[in-house]
């Protein structure tokens, strides 16, 4: 039986004209389901080979949040999921921990191609759970810093899931305001 274990952490950062602020609130807790449904493997390796499916899912219910607030939907950017799903990534093979790690750096990246006023970062990781984006994206709506991020006044999203062999899912999503 694959174990249930769920992790959310955000990160806000906004950019000012004199140079880069940070204002930073950090949660990471795990959260457990009373009753998760366990994957079966082959749905686990199912699940792996459809990892842009799942993308998109995050988006269309980030975004349906996001219109059920009367909020402008954010528009995904491959210039930020790149970035994203190289840190879920990262995250997946144990190259960096479940953190924020190198964040400014991501944002510098992006800031190469897309100049931006305000950026934010919400990360995710969960294990078990047959439909991992909606347990994803129900933690960080259940957690004002990431509720925050997702209701922010950005335009721009990147999205990045990435899974390890054990089975565990890393998300990263990458917030945008364009100047």
């Amino acid at each position: 039986m694959i174990s249930t274990a769920f992790k959310v952490s955000v990160l806000s950062v906004f950019a000012i004209a004199s140079g880069l602020a940070s204002s930073t609130a950090a949660m990471s807790a795990p959260v457990t389901s009373a009753q998760p449904k366990a994957l079966k493997p082959q749905l686990v390796a199912q699940a792996a080979s459809s990892i842009p499916s799942l993308e998109q899912a995050v988006l269309t219910q980030i975004n349906q949040y996001r219109a059920s607030r009367k909020l402008a939907p954010l528009t995904l950017d491959s210039r930020i999921s790149v970035q994203a799903r190289a840190h879920s990534q990262a995250m997946a093979s144990g190259r960096t921990p479940f953190s924020h790690d190198g964040f400014q750096q991501r944002v510098q990246a992006i800031a190469r191609a897309i100049p931006y006023s305000r950026a934010a970062e919400n990360v995710a990781y969960n294990q078990g759970y047959s439909d991992p984006v909606r347990q994803a994206v129900q933690g960080w709506l259940q957690s004002t810093g990431h509720r925050q991020n997702i209701e922010g006044s950005f335009d721009l999203t990147g999205i990045g899931i990435a899974q390890n062999a054990k089975g565990e899912y890393y998300f990263t999503q990458i917030f945008i305001r364009r100047r």
